[in-house]
């Protein structure tokens, strides 16, 4: 199997190509094409992850599913058969891996929730023992459970920088007070569900960031959820505190680049088979895990 790096829909309008996505404008909707592009330290690497897009597609589709109590999503159909008839002859490029989505007015916030102290989290606690201005106990380890959920936002990112945490009053400046503590409530009620699920399939969910918008005066759920590309999930039955986790994300990736001790600039390098090969499987068992079902490609 092939990875799909770039996808070519003929006269449908481009809108834009993400670090993974490849967005279209389809009359007054959009539809997302989840490539099989994979980023580490801010770079699109040379080399794709042959059905990763197919994998990030369905767990969305996953969750938006099982969320749907909590808050409404942007899904209109993910099938390309219920797709309008010029996307049709395009289907070996979107079957499984495309979303036609409502148009909504994106929050330029990115809603962050935190289980567990990790990656920026993490770094933070160490020099301030804060996580966005959120105070913590003393003690904790890379990798420790916090003692109750935190929702730590935070701005998006121009260009494909690193995006910055923010304080929650940060947000309520951006968002204005209602519509950030609404966004705060929803970002922690999905955040406990998903957990929850993940503890019954004998994983953890570290952290987790979501996408908000607003349709028609409600707030709704938008671009991806809950993917290995947007969560830590971690091996449960190996959850250690006190250094990395064993994860079901793309840390194959990051391992390999820092051992060819790449300067972090473009153009970024390719990935050799085994590291494709095992990064595959890591998503692969994060959808067998999480959904119960497997995935064929």
């Amino acid at each position: 199997m092939k990875a799909l790096l770039k996808t070519d829909l003929g006269a449908t309008p481009l809108v834009g190509r993400g670090k993974v996505r490849d967005l279209y404008a389809v009359g007054d909707a959009l539809l997302l094409v989840a490539t099989d592009r994979i980023s580490a330290f801010d770079h699109v690497l040379a080399t794709g992850i042959p059905g990763k897009g197919k994998i990030l597609t369905q767990i969305s589709l996953f969750w938006f599913d099982l969320l749907s109590d909590l808050v409404p999503n942007h899904l209109i159909a993910s099938s390309v058969d219920q797709f309008p008839a010029s996307l049709r002859p395009y289907a070996d490029q979107l079957e499984g891996r495309s979303m036609l989505v409502r148009r909504a007015q994106m929050y330029p916030v990115e809603c962050v929730a935190r289980g567990y102290l990790a990656g920026s989290g993490w770094k933070e606690y160490v020099t301030e023992q804060t996580v966005c201005g959120i105070e913590l106990p003393a003690g904790l380890k890379d990798g420790s459970k916090l003692p109750a959920p935190i929702f730590t936002p935070a701005t998006k990112s121009e260009g494909g920088a690193h995006d910055e945490n923010i304080s929650f009053a940060a947000a309520e400046r951006v968002l204005g007070a209602d519509v950030a503590a609404e966004l705060r409530r929803l970002t922690l009620a999905i955040y406990g569900r998903a957990a929850r699920r993940a503890e019954e399939r004998g994983l953890i969910l570290a952290d987790t960031k979501f996408e908000f918008g607003s349709l028609n005066g409600k707030i709704i759920l938008a671009d991806e959820a809950l993917t290995p590309d947007s969560s830590r999930f971690w091996e449960a039955s190996a959850w250690k505190p006190g250094g990395a986790q064993a994860s079901f994300d793309k840390q194959f990736v990051r391992d390999y680049l820092e051992s060819i001790q790449w300067n972090k600039q473009a153009p970024a390098p390719g990935l050799p088979a085994d590291v494709v090969e095992r990064t595959l499987a890591k998503y692969l068992e994060a959808y067998r895990r999480l959904t119960g079902h497997d995935l064929a490609l």
